[in-house]
């Protein structure tokens, strides 16, 4: 029978495909956005926004895409699928069999966690999880703490492979420096310098100085000695802002997914290589608040405007209570200004124009981080004019930077940002 030819795709040899590859290929399933609460009607745009599926039928017809896209089922496979030839039923099963096994794997090592009806979190070897179709669509699933990791590992990899310092091209790269790059030169050796020696350049000058011994060996003289010079690296305290609006996801395009995925780069690069340093998440829509990046992977955006003013106001508060040397927002928006908290709770809303009553709330939540000297860039995804007024006006009280990037450079453009400020030359 024609479908034999695919055994390899069942049972046990479903193991030896690449979960990680497989992953790479999930990754805007796996962080997709939509809209909290399902649809949502607005006045002008009508019915937008169908939820984030999280079931595990949703999974499967993932995974079946992401073999597709990686080349793991063939053309002939494919025909099969269509109906172009005999054996359509048992091909279908054999596809079927590979993607429960393929979800029992990321289940087994550590990806992904399974939510029957009721919230019990099902383990493998406790009977298969999609025995019936309509199981599979109640049965959800939700990364662990390794994958939003390795999501987070491999975002952050490919934004330092597309910031390699040749200027053609933005190719991946496998290798991930250990930390930040040090351009100074070395010098000579001066009493009370960390030992950190400059081997090549201690050789060369002893060479210079008298060569080769005879017996082969290198002499060596104090005044030969060189040490690289270090960096001074403070440490830094960062809030990232992210913008939840409703426009963050309403004109056809997910600005918000990307955002997600520099928060987790970030947060791996700070975990991994600046230990001393601190990141909190802050989302702001009607209301600010801080969400654990635990929940950051399936953070929303909603039916909200946009209370810029709180944000701040919040992550001036996370950050003054922190006892670090550098403090900073990253503010990742789309859009104007439209709300203010008042004085009684209530939040006060307007989305035609500018306000120039929240404009005067934000600019005063602006003025005092400038005078806690906590640093705002803001990284806008949009180029309307009235909006880089806006934030030319942030970015000349808070004496920060703005940047008016694109979802597909808005991740090179705070790596970059953030690896700057982290180092100063030492005097």
């Amino acid at each position: 029978m024609r479908f034999t030819n695919y055994s390899r795709y069942t049972g046990n040899r479903a193991d030896a495909l690449n979960l990680q590859a497989l992953l790479d290929h999930l990754s805007d399933f796996l962080l997709q956005s939509g809209f909290a609460g399902g649809q949502y009607s607005h006045p002008f745009w009508g019915e937008f926004g169908d939820g984030d599926d999280r079931s595990v039928d949703a999974l499967r017809d993932a995974l079946l895409r992401a073999l597709i896209e990686s080349g793991q089922l063939t053309p002939e496979m494919l025909a099969e699928l269509r109906g172009d030839g005999p054996g359509d039923e048992s091909v279908r099963r054999e596809i079927g069999e590979l993607l429960d096994r393929l979800i029992e794997r990321l289940v087994e090592e550590g990806y992904l966690d399974l939510e029957p009806p009721g919230g019990n979190s099902s383990r493998p070897g406790e009977g298969r999880v999609d025995e019936a179709r309509s199981a599979a669509r109640q049965v959800e699933f939700s990364l662990t703490g390794k994958g939003i990791d390795f999501l987070g590992y491999r975002t952050l990899r490919g934004l330092l492979g597309a910031m390699g310092k040749s200027s053609f091209g933005s190719h991946d790269t496998p290798y991930l420096a250990t930390g930040v790059e040090a351009e100074s030169a070395s010098r000579p050796y001066r009493f009370g310098d960390t030992l950190n020696l400059d081997i090549p350049a201690t050789l060369k000058s002893a060479l210079a100085r008298e060569g080769l011994r005879e017996d082969g060996s290198i002499g060596l003289d104090y005044g030969d000695l060189h040490v690289h010079q270090s960096e001074y690296r403070s440490s830094c305290a960062t809030v990232l802002l992210l913008d939840t609006s409703h426009s963050m996801i309403l004109y056809g395009e997910d600005r918000f997914t990307p955002a997600k995925k520099v928060a987790l780069a970030l947060t791996h690069l700070i975990r991994t290589q600046f230990p001393g340093d601190t990141l909190r998440v802050v989302t702001f829509g009607d209301r600010a608040e801080e969400i654990p990046l635990s929940r950051l992977a399936h953070a929303q955006v909603g039916p909200f405007h946009t209370n810029t003013a709180e944000g701040l106001k919040l992550a001036r508060r996370l950050l003054m209570a922190q006892n670090k040397d550098m403090r900073q927002v990253v503010m990742i928006t789309d859009g104007k200004p439209s709300a203010v908290t008042l004085r009684d709770g209530r939040v006060y809303k307007n989305s035609m124009g500018l306000d120039q009553a929240v404009l005067r709330e934000t600019f005063q939540e602006v003025a005092a981080c400038r005078r806690a000297g906590i640093l705002i860039n803001t990284f806008m995804l949009a180029r309307d004019p009235y909006l880089v007024a806006f934030v030319n006006r942030v970015t000349e009280i808070a004496r920060g930077k703005a940047y008016f990037t694109t979802t597909l450079t808005l991740g090179q453009y705070i790596m970059k940002d953030f690896l700057r400020r982290k180092t100063r030359r030492a005097g």
